[in-house]
C-alpha cells in the first residue's frame, strides 16, 4: 500500500498566532479529514523552522495541532503574535527525523505555498521519500494580476508554479476558475499531471448567539486587508453614507482580518478620517466562536474583491443563514451560486444602494434570505472524497 505523507509545515510555522489564515484552515482540515479517512496509511512531515526536513512523531504532531484548534475556537484575549521564547518547547518536541531512506512508494501531499518556490528542496524531498507529488493550488493570482500582489509576489509565485508544474504528478484546484488559470501552465509543462477539482468545505460555525455590537445594523467584510479585496470601495461608500444619513442611520462596518500589504489609502481612511469614526470597526485577530456571532448577527457579508481564487468568507456566510454581496467575478459565482447577489467591484453606487437595501431588510435582502436554503453548502467531506479518489488514481 502507498504510503500518504501530508506536510505541515505551515502549521507549524504559524505556532506564533492565535487565529488563523485560511491556508492554514486548509492544511488543518486536510490533517483531520486524511487522518480520518487513512488512518496508519498516512504520515506528517514538515519543513521546520530550523530548515530541517522529516516526519514528524504522531506524539508529538497530534497534541500540537489540537492546541492550535483550541486557540483558533476560543481564545478571545490570547496574544495576537506570540515569542519565540514561549514556543521552543513546542518547536523542540517538532523536530522531524530524517526518513529512514528510499523504501516503500510513497505521495508527498502538500497544501500550501510553504518553500514551494524551492524546487531543489523539493526535489530532495521527492527523492528521499521515494514519493510522488500531489499538490493544492489556491491561486494564480499574483501572476494574474500582480498589481495588487507585493512588489515581488508575481516572481515568487511564477517560481511557486512552475515548480508544480515540473514535479507534480496530481493538482488539485480549489475551484473551476482556478484550473481554468492552471491549466495553460499545465500545458506548457509538456507533462502528463492530472487535475482534480474540489471546492473547499467550510469549518461548521460553533452554534452561538448573534453578536449584538451596538445596536446599529452592520455589515461584515471578512479577510485580509489586501488591495484586491477592494477595501477602499467599502470605505468611500461608508464615509457617503456618513456624510449624507442622520447619524443614526449610518449601519456599521465590521472588517475582520489583519493589516496586509501595499494599503496605504486604506489605512488612513481608517486611521485618519473623522467621518468614518464610529461607523467602521476593524477586528483582526477574531477566534472562531466570536467569528460565528458576527457573522450571525450581520445583515450581510460584503466581499468586493477584484481577485480570488476560492470564495471562502462567501460560504461561511451563506452556511449560517446570513446574505452575500459579492463581486461579480467567477471565484465567487461558484461558491454563491443562485443565491448570493452579484455586483461590479467597479459601480459604487450598485454597492451603495444594495447596502442601504439590505441594511433596512429591504426586498433585495429579503429575496435572498429565501434563496438561502437552497443553497448547496460545500462540505471538507465532499472535497477530501474527491482529493482521496485523485489520490488512488496515482497507485494505479
Amino acid at each position: 500500500m502507498t504510503q500518504m505523507i501530508l506536510d505541515v509545515s505551515r502549521l507549524i510555522s504559524r505556532m506564533h498566532y492565535s487565529t488563523p489564515s485560511g491556508v492554514d484552515r486548509v492544511e488543518m482540515a486536510y490533517a483531520r479529514g486524511l487522518l480520518a479517512r487513512l488512518g496508519e496509511g498516512l504520515a506528517f512531515a514538515a519543513v521546520h523552522p530550523t530548515g530541517l526536513y522529516g516526519r514528524l512523531r504522531r506524539s508529538a504532531i497530534l497534541p500540537y495541532l489540537d492546541e492550535l484548534e483550541r486557540r483558533w475556537s476560543s481564545e478571545e484575549n490570547g496574544p495576537e503574535r506570540r515569542s519565540v521564547v514561549s514556543n521552543l518547547p513546542q518547536l523542540f518536541q517538532l523536530l522531524p527525523q530524517r526518513p529512514a531512506g528510499r523504501g516503500q512508494k510513497s505521495v508527498y501531499i502538500q497544501v500550501s505555498p510553504h518553500h514551494l518556490a524551492k524546487v531543489a528542496k523539493i526535489r530532495r524531498i521527492l527523492d528521499r521519500e521515494n514519493a510522488q507529488f500531489a499538490c493544492l493550488v489556491h491561486d494564480l493570482i499574483p501572476i494574474e494580476f500582480p498589481e495588487y500582489a507585493r512588489p515581488d509576489g508575481a516572481a515568487l509565485h511564477r517560481r511557486r508554479i512552475e515548480a508544480v508544474t515540473s514535479l507534480a504528478d496530481l493538482v488539485i484546484v480549489n475551484s473551476a476558475a482556478t484550473g481554468r488559470a492552471m491549466q495553460p501552465w499545465i500545458d506548457r509543462s509538456g507533462r502528463s499531471i492530472a487535475m482534480a477539482v474540489a471546492l473547499l468545505g467550510t469549518v461548521p460555525m460553533v452554534p452561538t448567539a448573534p453578536w449584538q455590537g451596538d445596536g446599529r445594523p452592520y455589515f461584515v467584510c471578512l479577510g485580509t486587508i489586501e488591495p484586491r479585496k477592494n477595501h477602499l470601495l467599502l470605505l468611500h461608500i461608508w464615509r457617503h453614507l456618513a456624510e449624507t444619513l442622520p447619524a443614526g442611520r449610518v449601519p456599521k462596518l465590521v472588517i475582520i482580518g489583519r493589516r496586509g500589504w501595499e494599503n496605504e489609502q486604506v489605512v488612513d481612511l481608517l486611521e485618519r478620517c473623522p467621518a468614518l469614526d464610529g461607523h467602521v470597526e476593524e477586528l483582526s485577530g477574531c477566534p472562531d466562536r466570536q467569528l460565528s456571532a458576527v457573522l450571525r448577527g450581520a445583515k450581510g457579508l460584503l466581499m468586493p474583491s477584484f481577485a480570488e481564487g476560492y470564495g471562502m468568507p462567501v460560504a461561511e456566510a451563506l452556511s449560517v443563514g446570513t446574505p452575500a454581496l459579492c463581486s461579480d467575478i467567477p471565484a465567487l459565482r461558484e461558491v454563491g451560486g443562485a443565491v448570493a447577489d452579484y455586483l461590479d467591484p467597479l459601480d459604487g453606487p450598485a454597492w451603495a444602494r444594495a447596502i442601504v437595501d439590505f441594511a433596512g431588510d429591504g426586498p433585495m435582502r429579503q429575496a435572498q434570505l429565501q434563496r438561502i436554503p437552497a443553497w448547496h453548502n460545500p462540505t471538507w467531506d465532499e472535497h477530501l472524497d474527491t482529493v482521496v479518489t485523485a489520490l488512488a488514481g496515482l497507485e494505479r
